[in-house]
């Protein structure tokens, strides 16, 4: 016979009681944890996801990337799966380009031609997130700072005072990784 009265009823021991209001108690410090990782810098070995399109969620290959720009918005992902989204700094851009045509300094950082930048503007923190065919540089669309990623990301045209921060990169089995934090710091310069 069923019990209705879950409260008083003998299948339910004071044991019992106490074990299930324990439980979100006990996921708490869990759920936290997975929280912070989802908003820390991107780190060594983390892969990268893609933000929108078609591969949105997808990890990014290497051949994903169109040879020459332009670039595609991802967030790095932990080992563990966690998608470091949850700080709007961690977003950056990833472009491929012939390595030959890049400069020694982003060349050290690159994987087989392919580069990290975050994809925060060091003006007024807007996205990097359009492409100057004629400048062949990536361009914020808040105030049209323009960025050359084929030269650490120096600033090649509007009134971003410094370069946007580089991620040192590897492949792993043709998935574009981070080999090293950001090279500088990351967003706008606080006045």
């Amino acid at each position: 016979m069923p019990c209705d009265d879950w409260l008083h009823c003998r299948c339910y021991t004071r044991r019992t009681i106490l074990g299930l209001a324990l439980v979100p108690l006990l996921a708490g410090p869990a759920r936290a944890a997975e929280e912070d990782e989802a908003a820390k810098p991107p780190a060594p070995d983390d892969r990268f996801v893609f933000l929108t399109g078609p591969k949105k969620g997808q990890v990014v290959r290497a051949e994903d990337l169109a040879l020459g720009g332009p670039q595609v918005q991802a967030y790095p992902m932990a080992p563990d799966g966690t998608v470091r989204s949850d700080n709007r700094l961690n977003l950056v851009i990833l472009a491929r380009f012939d390595p030959a045509a890049l400069t020694d300094e982003t060349r050290a950082r690159a994987a087989d031609g392919v580069v990290a930048y975050s994809a925060i503007c060091t003006h007024q923190g807007c996205p990097v997130n359009m492409w100057s065919k004629e400048r062949d540089g990536f361009v914020c669309s808040c105030h049209a700072s323009i960025f050359d990623p084929r030269n650490a990301a120096e600033v090649i045209g509007g009134p971003a005072p410094r370069p946007l921060a580089a991620l040192g990169l590897k492949l792993k089995d043709g998935v574009v990784t981070v080999a090293s934090a950001f090279s500088g710091r990351v967003g706008a310069t606080q006045g």
